[in-house]
């Protein structure tokens, strides 16, 4: 598969960016004319990716948050969101559905399974005190 499109982009830790990251990586989808349900699905596991890095990766702390992404000539898109914050001790068990670290906080920990329910693949990559990075896959439109 060769690549057709790609973009980067890289904003503040706000709250409030949350919604220009799921904007932008369905602006950057819109030539592949995803149907109404990709594009909610992908931008649903953006901005959850993008909460994560906020409220779990950064700790509501300021840092960056760097989003890249790939479209192939089949209409494969490959989004990564990746901070530099506290990192992730045991990806596995983050993975988990109702795991959380926000213990005093009202979260689900809900984060991983919506992606993984909205994309065809999430990967996670993460290291204590070296940030994570969350890789997220869809394919739009039909590769026949």
């Amino acid at each position: 598969m060769k690549t057709v499109n790609e973009m980067k982009l890289s904003f503040p830790s706000k709250s409030c960016n949350e919604a220009f990251a799921r904007s932008a990586v369905a602006a950057f989808i819109m030539n592949l004319d995803p149907t109404v349900g990709e594009l909610s699905d992908l931008k649903t596991a953006v901005s959850e990716a993008v909460t994560n890095c906020i409220v779990h990766g950064y700790r509501r702390q300021s840092g960056t948050i760097y989003i890249s992404g790939k479209i192939t000539d089949s209409g494969k898109v490959t989004v990564k969101i990746r901070d530099r914050g506290c990192g992730i001790a045991d990806v596995a068990q983050a993975m988990q559905p109702l795991f959380t670290t926000a213990a005093d906080e009202e979260r689900a920990g809900l984060g991983f399974a919506v992606m993984q329910s909205f994309c065809d693949k999430v990967r996670v990559k993460s290291a204590p005190g070296n940030g994570t990075t969350v890789t997220l896959e869809k394919q739009i439109g039909n590769d026949d």
